[in-house]
């Protein structure tokens, strides 16, 4: 039991410590495609640095739920890193506190609490970008059920452990029809859960046109850099549910042993690396979508979804 824990500590510790990495080699990948210098893949952790070593400087007219909002987003995907396989096969110690509903529900509470803190100082732009996240928001969630109801069909479970070990293991399954629908569907939610090309560019500095971003607009000094660090983890730990729950276990670590375990580091980050690429050649190949037409985007995701399962009740 004492090893469970280690290992589950492990694991946030490799979420919270490469999290801004997985960000910073995205941006260097994307400026590279476009023949562009860019910034380092380091540049995430100065960013960090600075903004923690910077005062903040908080409205009198806001209330405890601004100034503890950074707080909840930060936690969340933490708290998510010890229900997924991060670098383990096997169920580890918190396995079983909660399934891949529980891991939507962690993070529809932290974007509940970013939305109404960007509200929360009656600053223009971060109440219009909160509205417009609870409308991606409420569209992508129909999507999510629809993702969870077909795994529930196959996995007979909605815990990563389980799902991992009974879809996903068998080389066969992967090329069910099901499957490969159900991954597009999955892909097209972290694009849009995330804020990426084509719904939000998360490097657009333009307040009008931003979605995700703008609820962050309003904090400075440790809150502004707790709400960058958790948008990086929130991105890896979707990545890491995408790579290792739904599309192949590979480099996790099969046995007990701690050698095994910090081997699964490094594989892990490579077939990270893989997945970066391809989601860098999408993001570059495709223009951010006008406003309205996001919901085409999304709706196409609920589409593949329902015809997911669809295609596996016809497969039963």
């Amino acid at each position: 039991m004492i090893a469970l824990i280690v290992y589950n500590i492990i694991q946030v510790a490799v979420v919270v410590a490469f999290a801004p990495l997985v960000e910073g080699v995205t941006s260097r990948l994307k400026e590279i495609l476009q023949s562009k210098r860019g910034p380092s893949i380091f540049q995430p952790y100065r960013d960090i640095w600075k903004l923690l070593h910077k005062d903040e400087i908080v409205s009198e007219q806001s209330s405890w739920i601004f100034r503890a909002t950074p707080y909840i987003v930060f936690a969340a995907p933490i708290f998510v890193a010890l229900l997924i396989p991060v670098l383990t096969r096997y169920p580890l110690f918190f396995a079983f506190m909660a399934d891949m509903l529980g891991v939507g529900f962690v993070f529809a509470l932290a974007g509940f609490f970013a939305c109404l803190a960007a509200a929360d100082t009656a600053n223009p732009y971060g109440p219009m970008g909160a509205s417009r996240t609870r409308m991606v928001g409420f569209l992508a969630e129909p999507v999510f059920i629809m993702v969870f109801l077909t795994i529930s069909f196959v996995a007979g479970s909605t815990i990563p452990y389980i799902v991992q070990t009974r879809w996903v293991t068998p080389i066969a399954n992967f090329f069910e029809p099901s499957h490969i629908l159900l991954l597009m569907a999955f892909l097209m939610l972290i694009l849009a859960e995330d804020g990426r090309i084509p719904v939000d560019s998360p490097s657009g500095q333009f307040e009008l046109a931003m979605i995700d971003r703008s609820k962050s607009l309003e904090y400075s000094g440790r809150g502004a850099a707790l709400m960058k660090w958790a948008g990086a983890m929130k991105f890896f730990v979707l990545i890491i549910v995408f790579l290792n729950v739904l599309v192949t276990p590979w480099g996790l670590a099969d046995s007990m042993d701690l050698g095994s375990v910090l081997l699964a580091i490094p594989l892990v980050l490579l077939k990270v690396f893989c997945f970066l690429l391809l989601l860098v050649y999408i993001e570059s190949s495709l223009a951010k979508l006008r406003l309205f037409r996001i919901t085409e985007f999304i709706g196409a995701a609920f589409v593949i979804s329902v015809v997911a399962v669809i295609t596996r009740l016809s497969e039963m």
